[in-house]
Parts: C-alpha cells; structure tokens; sequence
C-alpha cells in the first residue's frame, strides 16, 4: 500500500515517541511504531494514529542490533513504499547521580551506547537508500544533558554527545539529498523519567527545573513533537543542534 509519507520513530510506544507519531498522523502520514519490549502499547499508539487519520503499523526492533534495524526499515517499505523521514528516539540510560562514580561500570556505558548512538547510526544505515529517495529527513532526539554535564548519569551525558557528534556526520555524508538534525530537550514531564528518579526526586527536579528556566516551566511530550515536526520539515536546515528548553541554558538562577 502506498502513502502520502512514511516515517520511522523508534522508541514510540510511549513518551515522546509516541507523541511524535500522533503529531505525524494528525498531518496524515504513515507511520512506523517501533517497541522493544510492549507490543500492546505500541499497538494502542499505532491504533491512535488511525484513529487520528495516519495510517501505522507496530514492529519489534532493538536498535542495538544490526539485523532489527534493517528490518524495521524493511517492513515500512513493504507496507508503504517509501521512507520519508527518520526519527530516533529511542533511547536508554541508568540513573546514577554524576558525582557517584562508582554506580557506572563499563557495560552501563556500553548498553547506554549501543542505544543511544549506535541504534541511531544503524538506523540511519538501514534507511539510507530510501532517505535518499525521498529526500527526506533525520531528527536525532538527544538531550541538554549532552552540552550541559547533568542528566541522568555520566554515561547517559556522554552518549547525547556522541550522538550530537554523529548528528554532524551524518548531515555531511547524507548531504544534498538528506537533511539530518538533532533536537535537544530539557526536562521532560514523562512516566519514564518518574519512574526512573522516583517520585519524590522527580517531583523536586521538576520544581528546580521550572524555577530555573526562563519561561519557567518544564516540556510535555508533545512539546517535544512540535518541534521534531519542524525539524522534518525544515527544508534548508542541516547538521543543526537545536535547544528546546524553555530556557535554562539561559536561566534567570
């Protein structure tokens, strides 16, 4: 069957990535949901971009392996045709307080990594030759914790900037024909990471965020979305790193 557009967004069976895959069906595209771990909510999400007007399917892919990715890229294409954009959003961590060294051992940057930057550069392997096709578009969703030094954890920082590094890159190799850009966000109000710090702890980091930003307030999910929606469509932008964080970097504490 074929589509207006189709995309890939992995990491979207909740959060921000399933933030982004409502945003495209409501433009009435076709997308890709991609999960790891819960087929239901990646079939809830896929059913809501129906519902929405897109069309969507689920597919299980770690982004970690080589043989998934080239999958996921292989069944948007035998559904739809074409792959017009890319979103990676997929991503890990381990929540670990930066002067606590000794939380992190090597595997934890390992796993992080393997997420963080080496799902997204196989990811945009996969997708190439159709990229290319369609002369379309990459977002890499990465953090301020990369330009900053806070976040989660050390290695969690650490992979943002790797993965900021390989936004460059990619924008460089995929050029003319493949536009590729990363979204930075700050503090995202998500069950993921209330889960991760707990509540107590998420609720104190959300206070402290919103006190210190400019505009004073934290990002929804679908704050996020709009603006990966524009980085799709931003016809002369590449190898961009934009900041969406209501102003911390330029915060008023």
């Amino acid at each position: 069957m074929s589509a207006k557009r189709a995309y890939i967004v992995t990491g979207s069976a909740s959060g921000v990535g399933a933030a982004v895959a409502r945003a495209l069906a409501r433009s009435g595209a076709a997308v890709a949901i991609n999960y790891s771990k819960s087929a239901q909510d990646a079939e809830r999400v896929a059913a809501e971009c129906r519902t929405l007007g897109g069309d969507a399917i689920a597919v299980r892919c770690d982004v970690s392996q080589d043989d998934d990715c080239r999958s996921l890229a292989a069944a948007t294409l035998d559904q739809w045709g074409r792959i017009d954009g890319l979103v990676n959003n997929a991503g890990t961590t381990k929540f670990a307080p930066m002067r606590s060294l000794d939380l992190l051992a090597a595997e934890d940057f390992q796993r992080i990594y393997a997420v963080n930057v080496i799902g997204a550069f196989q990811m945009a392997r996969a997708c190439e030759q159709a990229l290319r096709a369609a002369r379309g578009a990459i977002v890499n969703v990465s953090s301020i914790a990369s330009t900053m030094g806070l976040g989660s954890s050390m290695a969690y920082a650490a992979s943002k900037g790797a993965l900021n590094t390989l936004t460059i890159c990619l924008a460089r190799v995929f050029g003319p024909e493949v536009r590729v850009n990363a979204l930075l966000p700050g503090f995202i109000e998500t069950k993921w990471l209330k889960e991760g710090l707990g509540a107590q702890a998420y609720a104190e980091a959300q206070a402290a965020y919103r006190k210190q930003s400019t505009l004073q307030s934290t990002l929804s999910p679908e704050d996020v979305a709009d603006s990966v929606l524009m980085l799709l469509n931003a016809n002369n932008m590449t190898g961009q790193l934009l900041t969406l964080d209501a102003g911390k970097g330029a915060g008023i504490a």
